[in-house]
């Protein structure tokens, strides 16, 4: 019988299969932030989706705008395309409904815009390193991916250590590398409707799993506004952080053109400095090699 998984291999390129992981792990992404990170264009970007769409390896939907007209095409992964990921690493195939099950989830979804933040911060760090050859997105972990036991142990660890459940959910783990810098960091992303002393609570959480691990990585805060950055910071004045922690607002890098990567970062304590992302390697408490490549 023949095999729509290995009739397709054949047509898909390094950069397919990047994108198709990508969607199988974090949901969805939209057009524009698919182009940004991995295309030199959007017209290239587009012809190219429309490959994969007609070989049923994505699929795709087109919300629509309150005010009139629509939003730029949303992707999600689709049976086949769920398929070949599970198939190139090596795991059990998924769900017949995978596909069908994801697109319902995101097509409703009241946490699509957020989704889409923290998707959208991380497509820019890969958007940045795809232009400059010093420096690569070495990881990107879901918030799912963050929750399972032992992600972020290696086989030293006591067992108590690798089953650790940790009480805070990040929205995201990534490591940035730029040439012998690394950094391992956490993102929190805002969309402003949480109370800021709900975003103080979750470093309560992240003391205990760092205490835990015996490692200490930095804590970004992806902020909604400058307003929300400096409110927030004015209560870390009053209760300083106890792990690093370091914020950044979108309105502001927006106006300066600036993107996660730059200097858009100020570290608690820091009196207000802005660092670079790299510059947060100064804040890494870690005595293994996060990248895990030789020394």
């Amino acid at each position: 019988m023949d095999d729509p998984v290995l009739r397709v291999q054949s047509q898909l390129t390094a950069r397919d299969r990047v994108l198709l992981g990508w969607l199988y792990d974090h949901g969805v992404l939209t057009s524009f932030q698919i182009a940004h990170a991995l295309f030199p264009s959007l017209d290239f970007c587009q012809r190219r989706l429309r490959t994969l769409y007609r070989l049923r390896l994505v699929a795709r939907f087109r919300p629509q705008r309150a005010d009139g007209g629509s939003y730029p095409y949303h992707y999600v992964i689709d049976q086949l395309g769920a398929e070949v990921v599970a198939a190139g690493r090596d795991e059990r195939p998924p769900r017949r409904d995978h596909a069908r099950v994801e697109r319902r989830r995101w097509t409703s979804s009241r946490t699509l815009e957020h989704r889409l933040g923290v998707n959208g911060f991380f497509t820019g760090l890969a958007g940045y390193a795809r232009t400059h050859p010093d420096v690569r997105l070495g990881e990107w972990l879901s918030e799912v991916a963050c929750r399972r036991s032992g992600v972020f142990t290696g086989p030293g660890d006591p067992a108590l250590v690798r089953a650790y459940q940790p009480r805070v959910r990040p929205d995201g783990y990534g490591l940035w590398v730029s040439g012998q810098t690394v950094v391992p960091f956490f993102v929190e992303y805002d969309t402003g409707g949480e109370p800021l002393s709900v975003l103080t609570g979750k470093l309560v959480g992240y003391r205990e799993w760092f205490a835990v691990l015996g490692r200490v990585w930095p804590v970004l805060f992806w902020l909604h506004s400058a307003a929300r950055e400096r409110n927030l910071r004015r209560m870390w004045a009053e209760t300083p952080p106890r792990v690093p922690a370091a914020t950044g607002a979108r309105d502001h890098a927006a106006t300066a053109g600036l993107c996660p990567v730059e200097a858009v970062w100020a570290v608690a304590g820091g009196g207000g400095q802005r660092s670079t992302l790299a510059d947060l390697s100064a804040w890494v408490l870690d005595d293994r090699d996060p990248t895990g490549e030789a020394a």
